[in-house]
């Protein structure tokens, strides 16, 4: 009897580690695993890409909110190849455009309020054309704690990382690194992963993925394996997963071998674009069926080919009007037309537009801003009612000018923050309430976001 309970503890701990490692490692830091049902029957697609020597598993990262099913703000297939004991992981920019089902072309991330994992699972096999064997759901809150539980990770922060959001739906977002080599508590792991620069969304993907690849390094280390009761306690209840236990037990024993091999990590092939004020991925349909193809080793069927040259026609035909590339170059009905002339004039009315507007700004500066220069925005984040009437007569008896009044996106702000004109920060000082001044670029233009601290 001890050997049999002794052989089960080991299969337990091998499939927990599995998921711990496959999870840890690809989604930036989790483990554990609730089961949610036997595996779904993928129905064959034509011309769909699919090979006998690998399983394909989404995960999807999700950031629930209150009254609100969120969003898969991190999406990634996972190819495991259990001929060749290695994986790869494909990073999906949340921004990709994208069929979903029932709802047109959108954001591949807005598949999950639409339809939770089973929409997004159809929205990832319909642009790659490869059914998914499994998904796993993680709870992004759950973040830090389980970097802790792993005590940290070592990683090189390539630059100097800065960046405050004073509205953040956390209470306010800090985000400050030093470039180096350090060692990451979750609290700092947190700030690496969600900092975004210029580059946006896919400097963000390509940090994920160095990310991943240090955790991946500390996850099969023996010191975590020590941790995994730690790490299960912290997790049981943001894991959820389709995969059956006796799938996790037989993948478990490539692990070593797939840390040898080392993993693959890239991005869905495409580029940048804006419509309508809104920034969008535009995936090379192609090229992304034919890197899939080749990380499950096979070279594509003419039938693939096929399938995806047509799928890409159909894409570009429903390309809207007025899609912009990020160089510049209009995009009509899938015809990508450089448009000179209308670029250069495009360009000039920027200027002019940025020089209006620098030359308004220092002569904003030269002056000195008085309350009656300054106008507010009130919202009401609190759930206190008549916080904000309140709140914009003490501000009219100060000499500000109220724009309007209303409730925001929230009624549980912890704290009252103004964001105000640099130049004249000092005018909101002393206020009879307790708040936070924040400096924004604006020149004459303040919003008061009211928090629970108001009484």
């Amino acid at each position: 009897m001890r050997k049999r309970r002794g052989g089960k503890r080991r299969i337990y701990t091998r499939a927990i580690y599995f998921l711990a490692v496959i999870v840890i490692a690809f989604l930036a830091g989790f483990g554990g695993w609730r089961l949610l049902g036997t595996p779904k029957t993928v129905k064959e697609m034509p011309g769909s890409i699919k090979s006998e020597m690998t399983k394909e598993i989404m995960i999807m990262g999700i950031d629930p909110r209150k009254d609100d099913a969120g969003r898969s703000d991190t999406l990634m297939l996972v190819t495991l190849n259990e001929q060749k004991k290695s994986a790869s992981v494909l990073s999906i920019p949340r921004d990709t455009r994208t069929v979903i089902d029932d709802n047109g072309y959108d954001k591949i991330n807005h598949a999950y309020a639409y339809g939770g994992h089973d929409c997004t699972q159809k929205a990832v096999e319909h642009l790659l054309n490869v059914p998914v064997d499994y998904y796993v759901m993680i709870d992004l809150h759950a973040f830090e704690r389980i970097i802790d539980a792993i005590d940290g990770i070592d990683l090189e922060v390539e630059k100097r990382m800065y960046y405050e959001d004073p509205w953040d739906d956390n209470g306010g977002l800090v985000i400050d690194l030093y470039p180096g080599m350090q060692h990451l508590d979750g609290e700092r792991a947190m700030e690496y992963v969600r900092f975004r620069d210029e580059e946006g969304d896919i400097g963000r993907i390509r940090r994920q993925q160095k990310f991943l690849n240090a955790l991946l390094t500390k996850a099969v280390s023996p010191e975590t394996l020590s941790r995994i009761p730690k790490i299960l306690d912290e997790l049981k209840s943001v894991i959820h997963t389709n995969m059956p236990l006796s799938e996790m037990v037989a993948l478990s024993k490539h692990l070593p071998q797939i840390r040898s091999n080392g993993v693959e990590t890239i991005m869905l092939p495409g580029q940048p674009a804006w419509w309508n004020g809104t920034s969008y991925w535009l995936p090379d349909i192609q090229g992304s069926r034919e890197l899939v193809a080749s990380q499950m080793g096979l070279d594509m069927t003419s039938e693939m080919k096929e399938t995806a040259e047509m799928d890409t026609e159909e894409y570009n035909r429903n390309l809207p009007d007025g899609l912009v590339e990020v160089n510049g170059t209009l995009m009509i009905n899938g015809d990508s037309t450089a448009v000179a002339e209308e670029a250069d004039r495009g360009k000039k009315e920027k200027r002019k537009e940025k020089k209006a507007e620098d030359k308004k700004s220092r002569e904003t500066k030269r002056r000195e801003l008085k309350p009656e220069d300054i106008t507010i925005r009130v919202l009401n984040e609190s759930g206190i009612n008549g916080a904000g009437a309140e709140t914009a007569e003490i501000l009219k008896s100060k000499g500000f000018k109220i724009s309007d009044v209303g409730n925001g996106e929230t009624t549980s702000r912890e704290k009252t923050a103004f964001s105000v004109p640099e130049q004249a920060v000092d005018l909101f000082y002393n206020m009879p309430f307790d708040c936070i001044i924040m400096a924004n670029d604006e020149s004459t233009q303040a919003v008061l976001r009211i928090g629970k601290d108001y009484r």
